[in-house]
């Protein structure tokens, strides 16, 4: 019975230390796949620089739901120089995306603040607080999807996007990749598709049409934007253009 007693209690402690050994493991365990998913998304930011992306998560995650929805899919994606996008166009992206573009460095706290006070007084928003550089990395490498996670992950590319790409190729990529309707990608696509031209022939109304599709591209189309194309040509004029 003394042998018991001593034995018994310590069992529990030998135990407890198995469990927790376990457990770090595991956890060194994920955060070593994380630490490598991260630095692989690091060196194909890298690599973007001069090689064009094939695909993006967003593109793989619609072919996904296509296919798990039975759906047919056809997916028009053409990526085309910065030279080959009429400025016009290029411009009322901007404008309506992200007007600061050219002054901060992948975030844009100013509008992280406004976005979060129309949130707080329940105001409705024309566009959120995300930049280009942000949209991109998570249009590269998250989908569309949203947690803690993605935007933690984001959060750590976009200085990365920032250093080794610079503004003309983020722009650059960004026009090419985002998503401007059912399979529909990049700015040469959606030119073709809702004005039968090239992207370098858009014009300054048609530029803005597109531009106001990009917050909700599968719901809206550029024929019933009139009221926020106005505002978008308006922002251009504003800044210059």
């Amino acid at each position: 019975m003394t042998d018991g007693a001593v034995l018994q209690p310590l069992a529990i402690p030998k135990n407890r230390a198995r469990r927790t050994a376990r457990v770090r493991a595991v956890l060194l365990c994920v955060a070593a796949g994380v630490a490598q998913l991260w630095l692989l998304a690091a060196l194909s930011l890298v690599a973007a620089r001069w090689i064009d992306p094939p695909t993006t998560a967003v593109h793989m995650e619609r072919r996904l739901q296509a296919w798990v929805e039975g759906k047919p899919y056809r997916e028009r994606y053409t990526f085309v120089p910065l030279s080959r996008i009429s400025p016009d166009f290029q411009h009322a992206v901007i404008a309506a995306e992200d007007a600061r573009f050219y002054q901060h460095h992948g975030f844009d706290w100013q509008a992280m603040e406004i976005a979060a006070e129309d949130d707080m007084e329940g105001g409705r928003r024309v566009r959120g607080g995300s930049t280009i550089t942000q949209q991109l990395v998570k249009n590269l490498f998250f989908g569309t999807g949203r947690s803690v996670l993605r935007k933690g992950g984001e959060a750590t590319l976009v200085p990365v996007a920032e250093l080794v790409l610079g503004k003309q190729r983020i722009l650059e990529l960004y026009l090419n990749v985002v998503e401007w309707g059912p399979g529909i990608y990049g700015a040469e696509a959606a030119a073709r598709a809702y004005y039968g031209k090239d992207a370098r022939a858009i014009d300054r109304e048609q530029g803005a049409r597109l531009a106001a599709i990009l917050p909700a591209p599968l719901k809206r189309r550029p024929n019933r934007m009139d009221h926020y194309s106005a505002i978008i040509e308006e922002r251009m004029q504003e800044m210059g253009w």
